[in-house]
């Protein structure tokens, strides 16, 4: 009860620290994923940062900026070769939203845009992660400060239509390429104070107030191609391009890479903590039925002692009583050859004598079998001894008219002479006893290799059951009404102690063999 007890301890404490595993390898995944996604967030902070000061090279009249300037350098963030950071990002789409959520400016990589997927303009989470892609959205409240210490927000306009000439080139500044993303956004990057994503643009160099609050009666302080607006129109027109947020969208390959990779390492070492709690747990079991096998031991090893010494005892038993039964044999035979004794009591004293004969055999069996076995080998010829025990049955054969044949090799093996011939003896009685008159029996020798010879007694009787063949070995059992059923455990007890097998196999087309194999066959 006590190893028990110790065992389902051992057991639950392996199961704890196998479970405690788990829990710790579930819990640096979550921080490995966390470590993920806070890369994923630091690189669309750089790229909001390089888009910062790009539109901030690109500034036109203050806080304005041209669309069709901008969006060719987005293009280049977005599907640039020469960028390291955008390539390493897998940046999908770049758009700039106003204050309904409306993309004023954007720039969409094809290639890696999964379908189905595009920019979401909600501003309300600043996250939202798929499978795929993750987009976040920065909202920007503003972007130049003027003289007065307002806040101008940036306004991304349109540039000049197509068919619009160099007569107004004054008002126009010159049209110049889209700066090298690599060259001046790098630039802006390397400073000591990167530009703030919120904060677009800064107004430093210009003097004059911006845009915003110029006087704008007459068209004054507008890009030449929109002179034509009226006020009010315009006014709509700036609030509708009033820059509000920043969605960047960018795909989970690589995260979703990192967290598989982790995942899988998390899983090994989960497996690999359980065949170890498994094989510790296999281990305790081994060996607390090593101990339970020892302790079981030693409490045979003392079963077995008893027991010798209850045979002991009961040998020493039965041998005493056979001397008290020799005496009353010996009167109850006088009395009945006494001559004036009555017929009566000559009757009942042969009775006594038959009743004492009986006692006395199975306890000369009993002792018999319980007599240690010391194996005395020496070169025996097999044929020989079965001739002499044979001739030792002759009058119970002759009596039954039963036909003995004998027929094999003849060989000589190594064996114990007096063991050997009881083991015939008794075989050979139980076929007697098992044939009916004019039955046959055969006595059978031969090589059963090299070395090795075999042994069979065959004969036409009852024969035994198959549910009886192993049990007629055991003391006590046995299928005849005269049988003290010790003379076939004595057989069973003197070949083990020799080494060899016995077996009782079906005789065709009925009786019984009683095989004895393994026999050591001498030169």
């Amino acid at each position: 009860m006590e190893l028990k007890r110790r065992s389902t301890l051992i057991y639950g404490l392996l199961f704890g620290v196998w479970a405690l595993v788990v829990v710790w390898q579930i819990e640096e995944h979550s921080r490995v994923q966390e470590a993920a996604k806070r890369d994923l967030r630091s690189r669309s902070a750089e790229i909001g940062n390089t888009l910062s000061a790009v539109m901030r090279a690109l500034r036109f009249r203050g806080s304005t900026v041209l669309q069709d300037r901008l969006e060719p350098v987005m293009n280049e963030l977005v599907n640039g070769r020469t960028n390291e950071l955008v390539n390493s990002s897998g940046l999908i789409s770049i758009a700039l939203l106003n204050t309904d959520g409306e993309a004023i400016a954007s720039a969409v990589n094809t290639n890696l845009m999964p379908e189905g997927i595009m920019p979401s303009g909600d501003l309300s989470e600043p996250e939202h992660w798929t499978r795929e892609t993750v987009t976040f959205v920065n909202p920007i409240e503003g972007a130049s400060v003027n003289p007065e210490g307002a806040t101008n927000p940036m306004v991304v306009l349109p540039g000049p239509p197509a068919g619009f000439t160099n007569s107004l080139r004054g008002e126009f500044p010159r049209r110049v390429s889209p700066p090298d993303v690599t060259n001046s956004a790098a630039a802006d990057l390397a400073t000591n104070n990167p530009p703030d994503t919120n904060a677009v643009a800064e107004n430093t160099t210009n003097s004059q107030p911006p845009p915003s609050n110029r006087p704008r009666g007459g068209g004054r302080g507008r890009p030449p191609w929109l002179r034509g607006m009226s006020d009010d129109d315009y006014r709509a027109f700036i609030a509708r391009r009033e820059l509000h947020g920043l969605v960047l969208t960018m795909s989970t390959e690589n995260f979703q890479a990192i967290c598989t990779r982790d995942l899988w390492m998390r899983f090994i070492i989960v497996f690999f903590a359980g065949i170890s709690a498994l094989a510790a747990g296999l281990s305790w079991r081994n060996t607390s039925k090593t101990s339970e096998l020892q302790i079981r031991l030693i409490r045979a090893s003392e079963l077995n002692s008893h027991l010798k010494e209850m045979n002991l005892a009961a040998a020493g038993l039965a041998h005493e009583t056979r001397n008290p039964l020799n005496i009353i044999r010996g009167m109850a035979q006088m009395l009945s050859k006494e001559a004036g004794a009555p017929p009566e009591i000559r009757d009942k004293a042969r009775a006594i004598v038959d009743e004492t004969d009986k006692v006395t055999v199975q306890l000369n069996e009993f002792i018999n079998y319980s007599r240690p076995r010391e194996v005395r080998r020496a070169r025996l010829a097999l044929n020989s001894a079965i001739g002499e025990v044979m001739r030792a049955l002759g009058h119970d054969i002759d009596e039954k008219k039963i036909k003995l044949e004998t027929r094999g090799d003849v060989i000589s093996i190594e064996a114990d002479e007096q063991l050997l011939r009881q083991v015939l003896f008794n075989l050979l009685l139980n076929a007697v006893q098992a044939v009916g008159g004019e039955g046959e029996i055969q006595v059978v020798t031969g090589r059963q290799n090299a070395g090795e010879a075999f042994l069979e007694i065959r004969d036409n009787g009852t024969g035994v059951p198959p549910d009886r063949r192993k049990e007629i070995f055991k003391p006590y059992f046995t299928t005849h009404q005269k049988g003290t059923g010790l003379g076939l455990a004595v057989v069973q007890q003197i070949v083990l102690a020799h080494g060899w097998e016995i077996e009782c196999l079906p005789n065709e087309p009925k009786g019984a063999v009683f095989r004895i194999t393994h026999l050591k066959l001498v030169a």
